[in-house]
């Protein structure tokens, strides 16, 4: 995901803007891992391979994004890893 995309992305469910970018993989202005979080509603949006997950909560993959949790649980803030929506740890 191009960094830029930050100014122009609003969480789905409550519209907030601006929202937090939290980069694990970065490189040259591009995002591979990484998690983008709405501080409205406490939603957090994995980054897998360069593409932002922005779904609704009941389109999402919860065994996938525990996953994710689970292997980037030293890299990412505190209040994605035990307090975010619509999961955490």
């Amino acid at each position: 995901m191009n960094k830029t995309m930050m100014d122009i992305l609003a969480c789905p469910i409550d519209k907030n803007h601006p929202l937090e970018l939290f980069e694990i993989k970065e490189k040259e202005g591009i995002v591979s891992e990484g998690a983008i979080f709405c501080p409205k509603c406490s939603r957090f949006y994995p980054i897998i391979e360069e593409i932002p997950i922005m779904l609704p909560d009941e389109l999402r993959d919860k065994k996938q994004e525990i996953e994710f949790l689970k292997n980037f649980k030293d890299k990412l803030p505190e209040k994605i890893i035990t307090k975010a929506n619509p999961w955490h740890l």
